[in-house]
């Protein structure tokens, strides 16, 4: 079937557009100029800017600069945006200008678009959508608001998810007790109670620094226009459409204090971003650790069995892999790499504006939701769903050489190390090498060298 196209004009000319599009001339001309990858500007992101041009509708017919049959009309085409329509006219790539203005005109030129339609007459993407902006204020808002909606709505539920899952699991399971290891070497024992409270706290901490860098990412760009000085923009504006923002979104937004920090630099996306480095660094933690616990069955540690969820191999039959934790370990490594390039993107203030904005709303959003779906899925799938292999704990832990640590106050370190080494190269369990090196009697041992009384530190008694 033959493409249909209209013509539209920009300051550049002619531009042949096809027939379907809502966007015009200026976002076509982004996607003629930029092939550089399948990536398209994350929904999210899209969504954001839709917020933007809604309430600086509303904002600038409030301080009655723009008529009100205009503004309720582009803040109805914006809401259609919101709730998940029109996304296929959103087709820019990421890699674009640096400022993102391509993604700025594109939402400007669809809002108009639909809004022409409702008003019946022609609403400007420049003179009405775009009013009192510049894409260097609008780009940074849409990666803060963007960034912050997604938080709110995904990641922090998500993890509080994975939070309430470990204390569940540490309820059913917390009193079994396991070898503990230091440089996957056996140490001493360990409970799953303490070893999952671990993991949750690791959890709790990573949540709790995500909440604390938000709150710069809260204090908003728009305002600034050009450069940072507010040119075209009325001076009331940027703390009411801050006001507005909270009230539709229903989450806190405020004015920046510094235009000029917020255009030039990401500093505080960088920040943020860090913080979910710090979360990817948790749940590959303990990803990492579920797959050593759940390693065998026979050959591994086999401390735990996780849920066969898919056959693991298309030539060995009846193996089967743990692919939660290694999915959750490959997104937390993206997500680390994300970081890094949200870093040297951050670097890219030159003067008054950071020129790597699409990259770094790219990533930053990418990183929320692998982390956000990491957390469900090990929650659900994983930590849930796992069952304790007593017997192979009860092995490990009965000729576990270590436990002569307890003797230690007793006997002293050499003739302990003497006992764990006589233990270890006879394959007997240290309590009966103790009972035949020490004049310590069966009952004292038993007592001392208890594996649950172990786990709870101090000296023996």
């Amino acid at each position: 079937m033959t493409q249909q196209f209209r013509i539209e004009k920009d300051s550049m000319g002619e531009v042949k557009v096809p027939a379907f599009a809502l966007y015009q001339a200026q976002t076509q001309r982004a996607v003629d100029n930029f092939h550089f990858s399948q990536h398209k500007m994350p929904v999210a992101f899209v969504q954001a800017l839709a917020h933007i041009k809604q309430t600086a509708a509303i904002t600038n017919a409030q301080l009655g600069l723009l008529e009100g049959d205009i503004a309720t009309a582009i803040a109805d085409a914006a809401q259609t945006i919101i709730d998940g329509n029109h996304l296929e006219h959103f087709p820019i790539d990421v890699f674009q200008t640096g400022s993102g203005t391509s993604s700025n005109m594109n939402a400007n030129e669809v809002i108009a678009t639909l809004a022409s339609v409702q008003l019946g007459a022609s609403v400007s993407p420049n003179d009405h959508v775009n009013m009192g902006q510049s894409s260097n204020d609008v780009v940074p808002t849409a990666i803060q608001i963007s960034a912050v909606l997604s938080i709110e709505n995904h990641l922090l539920p998500s993890l509080q998810h994975l939070i309430d899952r470990l204390e569940d699991k540490r309820q059913q399971i917390g009193s079994s007790i396991k070898t503990g290891r230091t440089h996957l070497m056996d140490a001493m024992p360990i409970s799953f109670d303490q070893e999952l409270g671990g993991w949750q706290y690791q959890i709790e901490h990573a949540k709790q620094a995500i909440e604390q860098q938000l709150k710069e990412v809260r204090a908003l760009a728009q305002g600034g226009t050009a450069v940072g000085t507010g040119i075209n923009a009325d001076p009331r504006f940027a703390s009411a459409f801050a006001d507005n923002l909270t009230q539709t979104t229903r989450s806190e937004f405020t004015a920046s204090p510094n235009f000029f920090f917020s255009l030039s630099s990401q500093d505080a996306v960088v920040a943020l971003s860090g913080s979910l480095k710090t979360a990817a660094v948790a749940i590959m933690k303990i990803s990492n650790d579920l797959r050593w616990m759940n390693s065998g069955p026979l050959a591994g540690l086999g401390e735990i069995e996780l849920q066969g969820l898919q056959p693991g191999s298309s030539i060995m039959p009846g193996k089967v892999n743990p692919v939660i934790p290694e999915a959750a370990a490959m997104a937390a490594a993206q997500v680390i790499g994300n970081d890094a390039t949200i870093t040297v993107a951050g670097q890219s203030g030159n003067f008054q504006l950071n020129v790597m904005l699409p990259v770094v709303a790219h990533n930053v959003l990418e990183s929320i939701e692998l982390l956000a779906n990491s957390a469900t899925a090990l929650a659900d799938k994983a930590i849930e769903t796992f069952t304790v292999r007593e017997d192979n704990l009860k092995q490990a832990l009965d000729k576990n050489p270590i436990l002569v640590t307890a003797l230690n106050p007793v006997i002293g370190y050499l003739k302990a190390a003497d006992i764990a080494k006589k233990a270890y190269a006879e394959g007997k369990a240290i309590i009966d090498v103790a009972d035949r090196e020490t004049d310590l009697d069966r009952e004292t041992l038993e007592r001392l060298l208890d594996p649950t009384k172990l786990t709870q530190g101090g000296l023996a008694e």
